[in-house]
């Protein structure tokens, strides 16, 4: 077996790689290079690296509006599992069992084959470094990163950049409804943060879980709210929320007028100027440093502040045997709050569609997965039970 030494002949460079795949002036050099080919009638794909084929992949403009192309997230995304997995290929390649013999015109990409990708989904879940350290990948994580690196290899294979469809020998690695967490929330519980949040005179808190669950939008969303996304609906009357949400995708979201009130609220304990005196263009929301919220800052806050809640809960009721234990296992994101919204709403007898449409998803799937449970048991047989054929018992 080759492996590793063999893999290093690649013109393929990590340095270069990672230096150069976000950098998006190369793009018009790269559409450049391709409508010379095209005006000779040629593949212009064959004369790309593997560090050019990346960059485009990432970066390919299909949009005559630039603004609904790939989003940063997403680009940066799909760049860091893509560079992770060549890493690793080059990194652990005996490990991983790459027997490639000779590398195709210095091309890593063009050299592997189905069995390779394969052996690295096996070395990837059982013997990777990170399984060694933390433990094992959730079923999620590697549903995502087998996506990601199907995606790319179905699109050379599509624009001919390699000969074969070594996608279709990756392994399926699609969760199950039993493996997806557990992320259900119901009226009783987010009545609970919200009394408890109020009792503590927490207005920061109260108002992130009243605003994320009577609206159902996502972490990013929240976070990259700006004064003027806040408007009055000129029509129904109140205020709306102007939303920016996946593939830059806007939908407008109504507000209950206590929900506005916990916007001010918000503000005033935050000591930002009113709504109405405020720039159009300042976050709507900030840290106690006065920055827009990142994601990952949110989230965890919201999960830190919650945490706390059920210590005192479970201390209270005396079932506590251990408190840091509990801040560990209860870990609510903002994203429960969003499951929140469907569940709630479909409870109330709301179509699973306007739950769909209201919560920005494209495909109604979607959706049902986060009510998965909610109509396991709405359409449970015992329902459908007639006290005459059960008697006193039912």
């Amino acid at each position: 077996m080759t492996g590793v030494v063999e893999v290093k002949k690649t013109d393929l460079q990590l340095d270069v790689l990672q230096k150069f795949i976000f950098d998006k002036e190369l793009v018009p050099v790269l559409q450049e290079q391709l409508d010379q080919a095209e005006k000779r009638k040629e593949n212009g794909f064959l004369d790309f690296t593997d560090t050019e084929i990346l960059l485009w992949y990432l970066n390919e403009r299909k949009h005559l509006d630039e603004a609904k192309d790939r989003s940063e997230k997403t680009v940066k995304e799909y760049g860091k599992e893509l560079t992770m997995f060549v890493k690793q290929l080059l990194q652990y390649g005996n490990e991983i069992g790459l027997d490639i013999d000779y590398i195709i015109e210095g091309s890593l990409f063009k050299s592997i084959e189905k069995r390779h990708l394969r052996r690295y989904q096996e070395w990837l879940k059982r013997e990777s470094p990170y399984v060694k350290k933390k433990g094992k990948y959730s079923p999620a994580t590697l549903d995502r990163k087998t996506t990601i690196i199907k995606s790319f290899f179905a699109y050379l294979h599509k624009v001919g950049y390699i000969s074969e469809p070594i996608h279709e020998g990756l392994y399926t690695a699609g969760i199950r409804n039993e493996e997806r967490p557990n992320r259900d929330l119901g009226a009783e519980e987010v009545i609970y943060f919200l009394d408890s949040f109020q009792e503590q005179q927490h207005p920061i808190m109260f108002a992130i879980v009243h605003i994320l669950t009577t609206t159902g939008i996502r972490n990013e969303e929240f976070c990259t709210l700006k004064v003027k996304s806040l408007k009055e609906d000129k029509v129904l009357g109140g205020y709306v929320l102007d939303v920016i949400g996946k593939g830059k995708k806007e939908r407008t979201i109504p507000l209950k007028e206590k929900v506005v009130n916990s916007i001010h609220k918000f503000r005033f304990a935050r000591g930002l100027p009113p709504v109405e005196k405020a720039k159009p263009s300042d976050p709507l929301f900030t840290t106690n440093r006065g920055n827009a919220y990142t994601p990952s800052y949110l989230s965890q806050y919201v999960t830190k502040e919650i945490s706390k809640l059920y210590v005192k809960k479970k201390v209270d009721g005396e079932e506590a045997q251990d408190e840091k234990e509990q801040v560990e296992v209860i870990r609510i994101t903002p994203h429960y709050f969003r499951h929140a919204f469907a569940i709630i709403s479909r409870l109330n007898k709301v179509d699973v569609y306007d739950i769909m449409r209201s919560l920005g998803h494209e495909r109604i799937e979607t959706t049902e997965i986060y009510l998965a449970k909610t109509f396991a048991k709405q359409n449970n047989a015992i329902h459908s039970w007639k006290p005459e054929l059960f008697g006193e018992y039912i």
